[in-house]
């Protein structure tokens, strides 16, 4: 091969690895850009990851069920709050310090890991704490609205303590997400409470809590609860603020101690 062979060949080779070795630090530079931009909006709140997808729509009008997320401020100011009377079911005594109304539904989830994290929250405040359950029964889960008349039919032929005791069951038992727990065995449920069966079924058959229960939700739509578990805490100045999602025992301890 002679010089100028040799010469040409080399201007080639030369030509394709400068071409290549551009093509190569611009896609690096292109993606480390990007990279940059996306984290810049993620940091912003603009988009999120999907293993942090946020619960909560931006349709205020739609319901869901609230599961936290990190970076969530995790309470904001309550609206109107329904005032609350002996009709209410309570845990804890009437001048306790603070009170907080769970706003729930028995076929979520979340609720009900919620509801264990409040039992062991109103356990570690002892008379400090008013505990108010009252009714949010989300459209899309079937069996949330008869079981809510069912714990009032509990609490017709038992009192506040009947109520408590099966609402607490049903929470226990459910699989949650609609059907959990079957209507067929709200009635035997009762009757392991001690309840009167015929007289239970006479009064679930009736219908005649679901205006109440509807009533329940409606009210909690009013005090801006968008979703399930929504607890408003009125503090010990009478200040209400209304908490977003099942929050861990932890913080829910941090929120109560503020409100006291």
């Amino acid at each position: 091969m002679s010089y100028e062979e040799i010469k040409k060949a080399s201007e080639t080779l030369n030509s394709k690895t400068s071409f290549w070795l551009g093509f190569v630090v611009s896609v690096l530079v292109l993606g480390t850009v990007g990279f940059i931009i996306l984290l810049a909006l993620f940091l912003k709140g603009n988009i999120s990851l999907p293993s942090g997808a946020k619960s909560n729509s931006t349709d205020k009008t739609t319901v869901v069920d609230n599961k936290p997320t990190a970076g969530d401020e995790y309470t904001e100011p309550a609206g109107t709050v329904a005032a609350v009377t002996d009709r209410d079911h309570s845990r804890g005594p009437a001048d306790a310090q603070i009170t907080l109304i769970e706003y729930s539904d028995f076929e979520c989830p979340f609720c009900k890991k919620f509801h264990a994290t409040m039992k062991e929250l109103f356990d570690a405040y002892p008379g400090k704490i008013k505990w108010i359950y009252r009714h949010y029964p989300l459209s899309f889960h079937a069996n949330a609205g008869k079981e809510a008349e069912a714990a009032e039919c509990a609490y017709e032929l038992g009192g506040h303590e009947k109520f408590w005791q099966y609402s607490d069951k049903i929470y226990e038992r459910t699989t949650s997400n609609g059907t959990g727990f079957a209507l067929v065995d709200l009635p035997k449920l009762a009757v392991e409470l001690g309840l009167n069966k015929s007289a239970f079924e006479t009064c679930l058959n009736s219908n005649k809590y679901a205006s109440y229960v509807a009533k329940s939700l409606q009210e909690g739509q009013a005090a801006g609860v968008q979703g399930t578990p929504g607890t408003i805490i009125i503090s010990s100045k009478g200040e209400p603020s209304l908490v977003k999602g099942a929050l861990p025992l932890n913080m829910m301890k941090d929120l109560v101690d503020n409100a006291l």
